[in-house]
């Protein structure tokens, strides 16, 4: 091996001086835990960049779904689906196919009731019996977010589901496409209602169904609502972005209520 020269040895001594004043890479920021969306009714995503979430909810029949995930595909665009656990155990396949799309599953009771109305031990039985079935339908770790149905959601219900684990994401703006054709509402007002929302982290709630089984409106809503959002410089976030990790403290116990599921008779609470 021959030896360096003088002035290869100095551009070695530079480089490696040069290596060790180098700054260091900061590291990645932990993502915060969701009980960050804790103690309220989570209406806007927590940025402040141009962007917005669209969400379904999943309650009634599956007749939109085809069309919704195939337009999500061809516009690459990220949703996050709410199924009940009722919707999950008549449609699997459906549950399946939003989670084989790659997209989020929230929680939106089992069978869609009035929270205001059941005690402690009903809504954690409403809220665990649909995580386990959408578990089983999705085959995927469902995401913390649970919404009440009615957009209901009692101060002490959010605790509840706080208190196993979900933070409550309700919505910015409806599109109201679930109403149906049949009772007055068109494709048109869909869109504006949705389109009237944007601001920065603004949360959209669509269907995939229909209460009356007529046209799903807001799948033929949803490209048109696309379109616009991005015209008016606006982009699309994945709420998987707001999920952070699980609670960083945990403990196991009993339910905080009596329930009659005894499958939950033992569960993981955040602290």
């Amino acid at each position: 091996m021959r030896p360096l020269t003088a002035s290869a040895a100095l551009r070695t001594l530079l480089a490696a001086l040069l290596l060790a004043l180098a700054p260091l890479p900061s590291p990645a920021a932990a993502p915060s835990p969701v009980s960050d969306l804790f103690g309220k009714e989570v209406r806007l995503l927590p940025t402040e960049r141009p962007v917005v979430a669209l969400t379904f909810n999943a309650a009634w029949d599956e007749a939109g779904i085809g069309d919704v995930l195939s337009t999500l595909r061809r516009e690459k665009v990220p949703a996050a689906f709410f199924p009940t656990g009722d919707f999950a155990d008549r449609h699997p396949r459906a549950v399946r196919a939003m989670a084989a799309g790659g997209f989020g599953l929230g929680n939106h009771s089992y069978s869609h009731p009035h929270f205001e109305r059941l005690d402690p031990g009903e809504a954690a039985a409403e809220v665990l019996r649909a995580d386990r079935t959408i578990r089983r339908a999705g085959s995927v770790e469902p995401l913390p977010f649970f919404r009440f149905p009615y957009s209901e959601a009692p101060p002490e219900q959010i605790t509840l589901v706080n208190s196993l684990g979900f933070a409550d994401l309700e919505f910015t703006a409806d599109t109201k496409g679930y109403v149906g054709a049949s009772r007055g509402m068109t494709v048109d007002e869909a869109v504006r209602r949705a389109l009237a929302a944007l601001r920065p982290g603004a949360v959209i709630q669509m269907h995939v169904g229909s209460d009356d089984g007529g046209p799903v409106l807001d799948a033929e809503a949803l490209p048109r609502i696309i379109a616009g959002a991005r015209a008016r410089g606006y982009g699309f976030t994945d709420v998987r972005a707001y999920a952070g990790r699980s609670c960083p403290f945990i403990r196991s116990g009993q339910l905080p209520h009596a329930t009659p599921y005894s499958a939950y008779s033992h569960v993981t609470l955040c602290a």
